[in-house]
This record gives C-alpha cells, structure tokens and sequence, in this order.
C-alpha cells in the first residue's frame, strides 16, 4: 500500500449528443487516479461550456449542472497535484480563449521542463492564472509560432503528457513521444472515446480500438479521425501504472493489470520463499499479487485485513497529516485468521512508509506468530519527475536505509522486494519501460532546475498566491 499520490485521469467523448454524460461515468470509472478535483468542458453550439470543482466526480457534478452541459463532444479530468497547488483555480480541465477561439484542455502527466518554459513565457509578457504545468501548453498554443503548428509545439515539451484538447470544432489527443502515462481510442456506435485506461471505455460502452501510439496526435471532428506523427516513439511506460496505479481490469501498454500483478506474485514467491502459514494481502494493491505468491509457493491464501470502502485511497490525500489519519481507519487485521500464524503479507509497494509499519502492526496485535513482508517491485530509491508525487529522495525509505534498516524500521520478521529484473520479466517488452524510479536512469534527461523544482515551485506559488483570487 503505497503512501503517494496518484496520476491523474482523463475522458473525453466526440459525436455523442449527451457526450457530458458519459464523460461523468468515464470519470467516475478513473476515480481511483485522483481525488482532489474534477472537471468537464464540453461544446454547446458554437461555444465551450464547463463546470469544475474540489471533491470527487459525485460530489462535484449533479444531473441539473450535466444537463447544462449537454452537447456532443466533451472533455473532463480528474486531478491529483505533482506540480501546483491542490486549489481550485488549478482544477482542470483549463479553459481560455485565444485568437483560434476557445480551447480546453485535460494533461495527465508533468513536464520536466515546464519551470524554464514558464520563464520564457512570462518573459514575454505571459500571465498565468494557476500554477500547474498544464496552463503552459495554453499559452504556447496562443504564440504565434504555435497556434497553427501543434507538432511543432509538442515537440518543445520535455515529460510526461497525455492530453485531451478541445474546441467548438474537434477533440485533440496527444500521447508524448515517451508513452510515459496511458491512452487508449475507442470507438462508440456515432463517435468515439479516449481514456486514460480502458476500464472507463467499458463503462460507457466503447469498443476498445488501440493506444495513442507514443508521438501521436489524434484528431477527431464531424469527418471523422485523422492521426499523425510528430515525433519517433520511444517508448518508456510508467511500470509503476501496471504495479499499481492502473485498475485491475484495465489493459494498458497491451497488458491485463491483473494477470500481470499475478505474474508479479509468481515471480516474488520464486525470488523472495518464506516458511509460512498463510498468505494475506494488503487490499487492493496486493490482492493480485498474493494469488501469484500463494499459486508459486503453495502456501494457502487467505484474507487477513478488511478494508473500509468508504474511506479514500490515502496516497491521494494532498496532506500528510490526513493520509495518515485515513490510514489509520482504513483497513482492520481478521485476529481469528492471523492469530498465532505466520504470515506472509504481500503489499505492491513501500515508498515512504509512512502507512507501512502501522498496516503490518495491526498483524502483530492480532496475534500473528511471525510476519513476513514481500513487495511486488523493486525498492524506491529515486525520484519521479514524470507525474507521481515523490519527487524529493530524501522522502524515500530505500534510498535512505538498507533492507535491514527497514526491516527493523517495519518491526517485522524479513522484507524480500522483487527485482528490477524480475518486475521486468513480467511484461511481454521488457525494454519499453521507464524503472527512473528504480534504477535512477532517467529517459528524458533531468535538468538542474527541475531537481530543484520543489524549492523553486514554492517561490512560484507564492508569487502567484498574492494575484490568483479563488472563486
């Protein structure tokens, strides 16, 4: 169970009349990638409308402000902050106007050069409203060398960028050239849908059709759908999306995500043996795993933690302080399962560890004889700069202690992490993969100013706090 928060997600719906609609339940279909805000632009006429908000797509949206938005092609988000502040104004998607007219747009992903972009930009007289990395790709689209030249812009964007843009005239998506984060197309009986997994074309009844090959831009207006290139791919997957972030019923990078967290579980029992009673998972991150490790080892599966459904994923929460007090209220050790048993506990992740010692501590009070902690990745010991919250190595628990340290650290019996070798081996392309995360080996080179982007970002939100009034 990791302690970070997740990667945003996004929908959008071209030549449907009620598009909104099923913009909503695609959004609640990716819920699970964001917490903290929700939006939906949609075209009504000639015109773009929209409603957004703090909260979950239930708390933000009702059928009287979806019916506002009825049209026949729509675009929405769901957020969660790697750069910006977790406030309104940062809620996507953003929506300006621009000499071509009204544009919104909808990124999951982060730049890695969007501070010396913002720079350049407010160099030349740009003024921002928000301060996230997506509101940069408005005003390159409004210069002049860009606005009618949009392979040319994307291919000044360093990162990580899935996007969804929207006019009164056609849908636009966007995959950087690197595949970091997933898109996939679909088709519906009289438009089209793009997702940022394929869970939420299911949900609305799309035909999945592909992925947004990486270095691709998709066009979708009344004639149809035109896609061309703008740059090679070379793709480098977030493997982290198949270890975690993506639904088990999703297919992305030409993977089913609970097969693969299966083979993660066959593969850790055969790398990491424990002499065991029973083997748990920590729901819902390790469930798949845990079937692997039981199917490999023998060793029966059982349930030994309960969750609480009506609390929220807890890496998502924007303070630490709260992703602590729902992880203490989040999941309760079964005592008569555990009780004077030894343990096997299959997690997906350790990262900060922040939630960690207390999960496998409810074990120990529940009378567990032995606990023995297995991890369906390898250990963190970098910083992500291409959309998932750690992005200070300082925070990291294996970049700063030895396996023994944070079995001590844990209060638990041993800790066995998958290999680098091993997560790989589970994918059909082991070399399409980015393990930055892992390995500290970045695909997208990392400039000086990004590593510094956390000190930096903090004078940049505090320049634009003094100026941005939240409505």
């Amino acid at each position: 169970m990791v302690d970070l928060r997740h990667s945003c997600g996004i929908f959008g719906v071209y030549g449907c009349l009620d598009a909104a609609e099923k913009v909503f339940y695609g959004l609640y279909a990716l819920q699970h990638r964001g917490e903290e805000s929700s939006g939906i632009a949609a075209v009504s006429g000639e015109r773009l409308i929209w409603h957004k908000g703090m909260g979950l797509v239930g708390q933000v949206f009702s059928p009287d402000n979806l019916k506002q938005l009825r049209g026949h092609a729509a675009i929405g988000h769901i957020r969660y902050s790697t750069i910006g502040q977790s406030s309104w104004q940062n809620a996507q998607p953003l929506v300006a106007e621009y000499s071509r007219g009204q544009v919104a747009l909808a990124h999951n992903g982060q730049l890695v050069n969007a501070l010396e972009l913002r720079r350049a930009l407010e160099a030349k007289g740009s003024v921002f409203q928000t301060t996230c990395d997506s509101e940069i790709i408005l005003h390159l689209m409004a210069r002049p060398e860009y606005c009618q030249d949009l392979p040319g812009l994307m291919k000044g964007l360093k990162g990580a960028f899935s996007l969804l843009i929207l006019t009164p005239k056609e849908m636009i998506a966007v995959r950087d050239p690197n595949g970091f984060r997933p898109l996939c197309l679909g088709k519906m009986e009289d438009g089209y849908a793009v997702a940022s997994e394929s869970c939420a074309l299911d949900l609305v009844g799309a035909e999945y059709i592909r992925e947004i090959t990486p270095g691709e831009i998709v066009r979708i207006d009344k004639n149809g759908m035109q896609a061309e290139s703008f740059s090679p791919a070379r793709p480098s997957h977030c493997i982290f999306e198949l270890i975690y972030f993506s639904r088990p019923d999703s297919r992305i990078y030409g993977e089913n995500i609970h097969l693969f967290r299966k083979r993660l579980g066959v593969k850790l029992a055969e790398e990491c043996p424990a002499r065991a009673d029973i083997v748990i998972p920590v729901p819902e991150g390790g469930t798949a795993a845990a079937m692997g490790y039981s199917q490999f080892s023998g060793i029966p599966l059982d349930r030994g933690f309960i969750r609480n459904h009506y609390v929220g994923r807890t890496f998502i929460q924007p303070q630490a302080g709260h992703r602590f007090q729902k992880a203490e209220i989040k999941l309760n050790a079964i005592a008569d399962v555990v009780k004077g048993k030894r343990v096997v506990v299959v997690d997906d992740s350790i990262v900060r560890g922040t939630t960690s010692k207390s999960r496998f501590g409810l074990l120990r009070k529940a009378g567990a004889k032995e606990v023995h902690v297995r991890i369906s990745c390898a250990p963190h010991r970098f910083p992500c700069y291409y959309g998932i919250d750690f992005q200070l190595k300082e925070e990291l628990i294996a970049a700063n202690r030895s396996l023994e340290e944070i079995t001590d650290f844990l209060a638990v019996d041993s800790l066995g992490y998958l290999s680098i070798e091993g997560m790989l081996s589970c994918t059909s392309s082991p070399k399409d993969y980015c393990i930055a995360c892992f390995a500290g080996k970045y695909p997208v080179p990392i400039g000086e100013v990004m590593k510094r982007a956390p000190e930096a970002l903090e004078e940049w939100e505090e320049k634009a706090g003094e100026h941005v009034i939240v409505v």
